[in-house]
């Protein structure tokens, strides 16, 4: 039994129509996926959690007396710590003017298998009081891991 010619038309129109919208939905999802920063605290990067040579926010506290700048080029280096564990921060360009030591700040980057955060982005506290929210929740549990091990860590 054949089809008729004009509801053939309309049921190869829908087929492209579908195979269209799916085909713009899968590249939505697509692009969206990789835009994705997921947030690590240093526990995690140090524990083998984070990939590498994926864009990835890391986030915590500069460790005091860990800022190394090169004398010749923007280069600057620090340790990003939750007090538990510490990752190596390599970053090249211009600081927030909030960036300090013993400051919370947030970076944006890719791991190196090596274990050092190589950073495009970093991102520093507003005032005194404010502390980026994953930042405080990967000091927190860093602090319960380390009272359970019999050590406190502020």
């Amino acid at each position: 039994m054949a089809m008729h010619p004009k509801r053939k038309k309309k049921l190869i129109l829908v087929l492209l129509m579908l195979t269209g919208v799916g085909l713009i939905v899968g590249l939505v999802l697509y692009a969206l996926s990789q835009n994705i920063n997921l947030f690590f605290p240093p526990s995690d990067i140090a524990q083998g959690k984070a990939p590498y040579e994926k864009r990835i926010r890391a986030g915590g506290m500069v460790r005091e007396g860990s800022v190394v700048r090169s004398p010749d080029s923007l280069l600057v280096t620090f340790v990003l710590t939750d007090y538990a564990h510490d990752v190596t921060v390599s970053y090249e360009g211009i600081l927030p003017d909030l960036f300090r030591e013993g400051q919370g700040i947030v970076a944006q980057g890719k791991l190196q298998p090596n274990g050092v955060f190589v950073a495009d982005e970093v991102l520093a506290k507003h005032d005194e009081n404010y502390m980026p929210p994953e930042v405080t929740d990967a000091i927190n549990q860093a602090n319960d891991m380390g009272e359970k091990a019999g050590a406190v860590y502020k």
